[in-house]
């Protein structure tokens, strides 16, 4: 590895996909039985399948991941639960609504994420193997979907009291 820039640039993002797991993982249990579930639980693979990914790419370009990252992001998750306050009620909860938006953002950071490495790409032979394309349109259709439910939770948990 060459470039420490990029080594703090994969190591940024991993930690994020942990933080999103443990979101999408509290998510699935709060609700489920209820159709928002299968959302969550589909979201949860995918996410599951582009941390793999990422760290396979980290591999070939021999970068260490950053446990003290990857530790604060999962601690960060647990403080920020009580923000989020899910009651599991579905319509109107203000906590689905803050969760929706959280994941929503970090699926924002997948999409930079695979653009940048596809603009990059060539200027490593380590990368030439991947596909980047795949996981960025993934994330954009991430986003579409989850996005939506965003919206939709929003217009129920926003309004006047």
């Amino acid at each position: 590895m060459k470039n420490d820039d990029l080594a703090k640039y994969l190591n940024d993002h991993l930690p994020g996909s942990v933080g999103a797991i443990e979101i999408v993982d509290h998510l699935i249990r709060t609700y489920e039985g209820k159709p928002i579930a299968q959302l969550f639980q589909k979201l949860r693979a995918d996410i599951s399948v582009d941390q793999d990914e990422l760290r396979e790419i980290m591999s070939a370009l021999e970068v260490k991941e950053s446990g003290m990252r990857k530790a604060g992001a999962w601690i960060g998750e647990k403080l920020g639960r009580p923000k989020i306050g899910l009651e599991g009620k579905g319509s109107g909860d203000p906590g689905l609504f803050v969760a929706l938006e959280a994941l929503v953002l970090g699926i924002t950071g997948k999409q930079v994420l695979w653009r940048a490495l596809a603009v990059v790409q060539e200027s490593w032979p380590q990368l030439q193997r991947f596909d980047f394309a795949r996981p960025h349109e993934r994330a954009i259709a991430h986003t579409e979907r989850v996005d939506a439910k965003r919206l939709a939770a929003a217009g129920e948990a926003l309004q006047p009291k």
